[in-house]
């Protein structure tokens, strides 16, 4: 009898002690392992955990159970004895690593370092860049200057004066020159006079020009360029230019043309002032196109309105008349030449 109960107690003993071991509470001593496991690759980046999923096993394939939490709740997880870093950022890569360089972007992808191939390079055609603030296009400092022309009148409705004209200008700096100007002019008695004459038996004393020459001096106070004709750049500049010098004119038989005889030799030369203003357009250094208005300021003697009777009408001192201040505006188109025709700039760019 007494056997019989041991038996049943041992038995009891036996089934008890699996559920205390499946029961125990949280926390509780963890059988030690027997070998150290090796520890895993640390993740730069690891995912959550999904509450779902059974607890990790330990090294004995054993996983703790909490018997008191309720169903569905996340399994507790094996303490490891390590403390996570509270202070590391987010996929920061761990302590002690490679942080990585220029070097391995090249490597990962080549793209992103491309190499340059000098030798290429330099046999490439590159266009010329304008600089926005660049040296003067055209040098005149110690340059002559050659500029013929071709005169045109602008404020004299009854006579024409065209005619040629040349200048010679040596510049002393790039801004300012001296020389020296003349002219020859071809007189034109215009149509429109002669019939006002013969239809109304009106007239005015009309004068015509034989030459004018003048000592010049000639101010630059403006350069620059400008574009046209697509890509091509043009140098201009303009400047300002006045004189002294003489002209000779002779009045115009109007009033008593049978009697009067006016010749170039009588009351010539006469002093004449000059002022005016041009522009240069250059096609290259020592080439340019001119367009200049200058106007020559001088007494004139005009012819007598009046006639005198008998022998004196044949005297020529009672052929002239007033005395007044002429203004003989004139346009003049030409050519401008610079020699030497190249130049060094004392300073390089």
């Amino acid at each position: 009898m007494n056997q019989a109960r041991i038996v049943l107690f041992v038995a009891a003993a036996l089934l008890a002690v699996p559920s205390y071991a499946h029961a125990q509470k949280k926390g509780g001593r963890k059988p030690a392992a027997t070998q150290q496991a090796a520890p895993a690759p640390a993740d730069t980046a690891a995912a959550p955990a999904d509450p779902s999923a059974p607890a990790p096993a330990d090294a004995n394939g054993n996983r703790e159970i909490d018997a008191d939490a309720p169903a569905g709740a996340p399994s507790p997880t094996p303490d490891t004895g390590a403390a996570p870093d509270q202070g590391a950022a987010p996929g920061a890569a761990p302590a002690g690593g490679d942080n990585g360089g220029l070097g391995d972007i090249c490597q990962i992808d080549p793209t992103a370092c491309p190499t340059l191939n000098l030798s290429a390079a330099a046999q490439k055609n590159l266009n010329e860049q304008m600089y926005a603030v660049q040296q003067i296009y055209t040098l005149r400092y110690h340059r002559l200057e050659i500029q013929p022309g071709w005169n045109f009148t602008l404020n004299d409705q009854f006579v024409d004066h065209p005619g040629p004209v040349l200048a010679l200008n040596f510049y002393v700096s790039n801004v300012l020159a001296i020389g020296v100007s003349g002219g020859y002019y071809l007189n034109s008695d215009k149509k429109f006079n002669a019939e006002t004459r013969r239809s109304a038996r009106v007239s005015v004393p009309l004068t015509e020009y034989l030459y004018q020459g003048s000592l010049n001096f000639t101010y630059v106070p403006m350069y620059g360029k400008f574009a046209g004709f697509g890509d091509f750049i043009f140098g201009y500049d303009g400047y300002l230019v006045g004189g002294v010098g003489a002209i000779a004119t002779r009045p115009i038989a109007v009033i008593d043309p049978d009697n009067r005889a006016f010749k170039w030799g009588e009351k010539n030369p006469k002093v004449a002032f000059n002022v005016g203003i041009g522009f240069r357009i250059f096609f290259n250094r020592w080439f340019a196109a001119i367009l200049e208005v200058r106007d020559y300021i001088f007494q004139d003697k005009l012819e007598a309105l009046t006639v005198a009777t008998g022998g004196a009408a044949q005297n020529p001192n009672t052929w002239y008349g007033d005395t007044k201040l002429t203004n003989n505006v004139q346009a003049q188109l030409g050519l401008s030449i610079f020699l030497p025709f190249s130049w060094e700039y004392r300073l390089p760019k």
